[in-house]
C-alpha cells in the first residue's frame, strides 16, 4: 500500500553521519507515521542512537549529510539546535533521568518555562497547569509530590510530562523500562496507548525485543549503520527478528553447555542481615548451596532482597546478625569486597557505569584495576605484565576496541560488561556473582555472555546469576532459587521449573 503523504510525520532521506575513521549511519532512509508506536532496533552501535540524537539536535544539520523531513518541510537545525528541535515538538525521554531530586514534579516539568506575574511565580497556575496535563495524560502522580520521593516509574512519568509540556509532537524514548518493575512496565504500556490515542508520534528503543511485538506497530531494524528493514510488527517473528538484528540465525535463544555440576563448595544458611544505615532487616532467613562448576539462578520480584543478599556476600551491604557462609568449608564474614575478593568471590554488579567502571579510565585500566597486586614489583607495577594480562582476558571475551587504552565509556554496552567480567576473572574467582548481567545489552552480546558463562561454569567455577528475566532464569540456570520478601522461598531442579511455580514461590502463594 503506498504511503500517503499526509500521514508521513518524519522522513529520513540518505542520512550519514560520520566519525573519524567510522560510519555511524549510512544513507539511512525510513518513514515514520503520524500517531504511531515505532520500535527502533538492532545492537549496540547499530546507529540507533546516533540517528535519534541527528533528530533530538544533538548533532545539528551541518554535521551529517542527507536530509529529514517533518511534516512535509526540511527539518534544520542550526544554532541552539537541541532548543529549536524542542520547540518543533520532538522531545526526548533518556533511560537515565535529568529531573532534579529535591524539586516537585510540578517544578520539573515547568523548570525554566514558569509562569510569572508581575515579578514572582505564580504557583497557583503552575501547579494548575501541573495537573491538567497529567489528567490529559492519565499520570497518576500528584504535582506538589518531592521527586526523590517518587519510586523509578513514576519519575518516568514526570519525564515523560515534562517533554508533553511542550506540546511534543514526536516522542523518543531510549531505554525506558530498564529500570522498571512488572506493574510500572504495564502502566508504561498504557501510558503509551493514552499519547497514541492523543496523536503523539512515539519512537521506542529497547533491548528487550517482547515490548516491540506488546507496543510497536512498525518495526525499523538497523545493523552497521545501514536500514536493514522496516516493516508493520505484525509481519514479523521473534526468530526473523532477531535474524535481522545480528545478521545470522541464532537458532537457541540460550547455547545449552554440557557442563556438569560436582560437589557443593559453597553454603549460605539462615542469613540475616540488617540495612546499616537504616537498620531495617532486608535478609529474613537465607539458605542455598551452590556446586562447583553449576549455575544457580536467583528469581523474585523487584524489592525481594535479590541484590541485598548477593552486596551482602560480597561484604559491601548488610550487617549480618545471624547465620553462616561456607565457602569449601570455611566459614567467611567478608567486611569488605576486598576480603570477599582474596576469600575466592567475585561479584559483577548490576549497575556497571556505577559501580563496575571508572568511565574515564582505559579498558586496560579497567581490567586490572582490582588486580594490581599481581603486578607490582618493588613498589612499582610491571606496565608490561599488566599489558600482557589484560589482552590475554580481552582476547578471550573478545571484547570489541580499537586498543586497550581508548576510554572504556567509549565501549557499547555489552563490551563495557565484558570488562567489568574480565577484570573479575583475573582475580580468579571460586565463585563468580553476576547480578543482572544481560541487563541494557543487545540480544547478540546478550548470546556472547551466555556462551562465556557455560565456559566458565565448564571450567568448574560456581555461578551465582540474578536475572529479573524469567526466561533467562530458565534458558542458562542449572537450578533456581526463588526469593520472597527477604527469605528464600525454595530451590527448584532445572527440569522442574515453570515460570508459574516460580512466580507462585516469588509471590509467596505457593
Amino acid at each position: 500500500m503506498a504511503d500517503d503523504t499526509n500521514d508521513i510525520i518524519l522522513e529520513f532521506i540518505n542520512v550519514t553521519k560520520t566519525f573519524p575513521g567510522v560510519t555511524a549511519l549510512s544513507d539511512v532512509s525510513l518513514k515514520v507515521r503520524r500517531g504511531e508506536i515505532h520500535g527502533l532496533c538492532g545492537e549496540n552501535g547499530a546507529g540507533k542512537s546516533t540517528l535519534m540524537k541527528i533528530l533530538s539536535g544533538v548533532y545539528p544539520t551541518g554535521d551529517y549529510e542527507g536530509a529529514i523531513l517533518y511534516d512535509g518541510q526540511p527539518l534544520k537545525l542550526d544554532h541552539g539546535a537541541i532548543q529549536q528541535a524542542s520547540k518543533e515538538g520532538i522531545a526526548t525521554v533518556y533511560q537515565e533521568l535529568t529531573l532534579i531530586p529535591n524539586m516537585t514534579v510540578g517544578e520539573n516539568i515547568f523548570l525554566g518555562r514558569e509562569p510569572v506575574e508581575r515579578g514572582a511565580i505564580n504557583w497557583d497556575r503552575l501547579y494548575a497547569d501541573t495537573r491538567a496535563l497529567l489528567t490529559k495524560y492519565n499520570l497518576d502522580i500528584q504535582p506538589q509530590s518531592i521527586v526523590k520521593f517518587l519510586g523509578v516509574g513514576k519519575m518516568q512519568m514526570t519525564e515523560i510530562a515534562k517533554a508533553l509540556s511542550e506540546d511534543a509532537k514526536v516522542l523518543i524514548l531510549d531505554e525506558p523500562t530498564s529500570a522498571l518493575t512488572e506493574a510500572e512496565i504495564d502502566k508504561l504500556m498504557e501510558i503509551l496507548h493514552t499519547l497514541k490515542d492523543h496523536g503523539v508520534t512515539c519512537i521506542y528503543i529497547t533491548h528487550k525485543l517482547e515490548e516491540f511485538f506488546r507496543i510497536t506497530d512498525t518495526i525499523t531494524v538497523l545493523r552497521d549503520g545501514k536500514v536493514v528493514t522496516s516493516q508493520p510488527i505484525e509481519n514479523l517473528t521473534r526468530e526473523q527478528l532477531v535474524s535481522y538484528m545480528v545478521g545470522r540465525e541464532m537458532k537457541e535463544r540460550f547455547p545449552k553447555g554440557d557442563h556438569i555440576p560436582g560437589n557443593v563448595i559453597f553454603e549460605v544458611n539462615d542469613l540475616h542481615a540488617k540495612d546499616p544505615e537504616s537498620d531495617r532487616e532486608v535478609l529474613r532467613g537465607v539458605s542455598f548451596t551452590l556446586r562447583k562448576g553449576e549455575i544457580l539462578g536467583i528469581a523474585g520480584l523487584m524489592g525481594s532482597g535479590r541484590t541485598e543478599l548477593v552486596m551482602t556476600l560480597f561484604g559491601e551491604y548488610g550487617k549480618i546478625t545471624h547465620g553462616k557462609i561456607m565457602l569449601e568449608g570455611c566459614e567467611l564474614r567478608p567486611h569488605n569486597s576486598r576480603e570477599a575478593m582474596l576469600s575466592g568471590l567475585s561479584l559483577v554488579p548490576e549497575d556497571r557505569k556505577r559501580h563496575g567502571l571508572v568511565l574515564m579510565q582505559s579498558v586496560l585500566k579497567n581490567i586490572s584495576l582490582a588486580n594490581l597486586d599481581q603486578f607490582a614489583s618493588w613498589l612499582r607495577i610491571d606496565d608490561n605484565a599488566e599489558l600482557n594480562a589484560s589482552m590475554q582476558f580481552a582476547h578471550s571475551l573478545a571484547i570489541k576496541a580499537p586498543n586497550l587504552n581508548v576510554p572504556v565509556d567509549s565501549l557499547s554496552g555489552g563490551n563495557q560488561q565484558k570488562v567489568v567480567i574480565s577484570k573479575w576473572l583475573m582475580s580468579k574467582p571460586k565463585v563468580l556473582i553476576l547480578d543482572d548481567p544481560t541487563r541494557g545489552i543487545d540480544v547478540g552480546a546478550k548470546y556472547e555472555i551466555y556462551k562465556l558463562m557455560n565456559d566458565l561454569a565448564k571450567q568448574g567455577i560456581a555461578i551465582i546469576m540474578i536475572s529479573s528475566e524469567l526466561e533467562e532464569v530458565l534458558g542458562m540456570s542449572d537450578r533456581v532459587m526463588v526469593m520472597c520478601e527477604g527469605r528464600s522461598a525454595g530451590t527448584l531442579d532445572i527440569q522442574d521449573v515453570t515460570q508459574e511455580k516460580i512466580m507462585a514461590l516469588a509471590t509467596g502463594t505457593a
